[in-house]
């Protein structure tokens, strides 16, 4: 037996036993993971903005005049007004309204705005009604004494002169005397037919008179027209005068409008034709507002 063979076998052994060492080490070395690139995620941390705080909510910014509200000579605005609506309901034309509350466009209003519905620099609580005050008795002064011609040696004694006894003021009327109308207003009927609705302040603010489609409406007193056109919903083609800075006078539901905006009308004038716009029949919806508030027009027109 030659010692090549064997030298051979033992390299080979050699060789085998490193390979089981090497196999060895390697199973109870900790395994460690090769670092994993995470491209997406990095993507989206570099195109992905830092978040920002969260807003404070926004405050509701305050109807314009608000400060005015509950004041006298002031309206707030209530849902489904328009600036024609506030008219009527103040008494005043809504072209007034307009200016002296500075707005651009008439039809932008909103809930909860206070408008003002006097004139500026008007007192709120001073009456427009003009009051009658009886003569105060005026004394003639001692120069107008009526004296004896002078004679030599005698006193001039002055005639003493009957002074009239002071007025005594008349008991202001008992309040259906107004009903002749306040500043002597003259109020006629605005139409001829028979009333078919009275007067209701709750459900109707005026009366409604019959009649047939195109009978004349007639303006019930002079003044000047404020309103005519058909913004105003429930009440159809509509003319609204201004007799004063007390009364207005609505007439509604036409079919045909005969005067315009900012017209003087005379007592007894043809305005309007009776219709049934906005109405479920043919008739005139009249109304007397004093200072905005609807009142009992049978208290101001003259018994048939």
């Amino acid at each position: 037996m030659t010692l090549k063979p064997i030298a051979a076998r033992a390299a080979r052994f050699v060789v085998f036993g490193t390979s089981v060492l090497l196999l060895v080490a390697c199973a109870g070395a900790p395994k460690v993971q090769a670092p994993v690139e995470d491209r997406y995620t990095q993507a989206v941390r570099q195109t992905t903005p830092a978040p920002t705080p969260a807003a404070s909510p926004e405050v509701p910014k305050a109807p314009p005049g608000v400060e005015n509200a509950g004041k006298p000579g002031y309206y707030t605005v209530r849902p489904g007004d328009t600036l024609i609506r506030v008219g009527l309901e103040t008494g005043q034309n809504w072209r007034d309204l307009q200016r002296w509350n500075g707005l651009d466009n008439p039809d932008r209003i909103e809930v909860g705005q206070v408008l003002r519905v006097l004139p500026p620099g008007q007192d709120p609580g001073a009456s427009t009604v003009r009051a009658v005050t009886p003569p105060r008795p005026v004394d003639k002064p001692a120069s107008d004494s009526k004296t004896l011609p002078p004679a030599t040696g005698t006193a001039v004694l002055p005639v003493p002169v009957p002074v009239p006894a002071p007025a005594v003021p008349t008991p202001a009327p008992a309040a259906a005397a107004s009903a002749q109308g306040d500043d002597d207003l003259n109020w006629i009927w605005p139409a001829q037919g028979a009333v078919v609705a009275a007067f209701d302040d709750s459900r109707n603010k005026g009366v409604a008179i019959g009649g047939k489609a195109g009978d004349p409406v007639i303006a019930a007193a002079d003044g000047r027209v404020v309103y005519a056109g058909s913004g105003l919903r429930g009440y159809g083609n509509l003319v609204i005068i201004k007799h004063n800075d007390t009364f207005l006078t609505a007439y509604a539901h036409n079919q045909a409008l005969l005067v315009r905006e900012d017209q003087a009308v005379k007592r007894g004038q043809k305005i309007a034709e009776m219709g049934s716009t906005d109405a479920d029949r043919v008739q005139l919806h009249f109304e007397i507002r004093r200072r905005g508030k609807p009142v009992d027009p049978a208290r101001y027109l003259p018994n048939r």
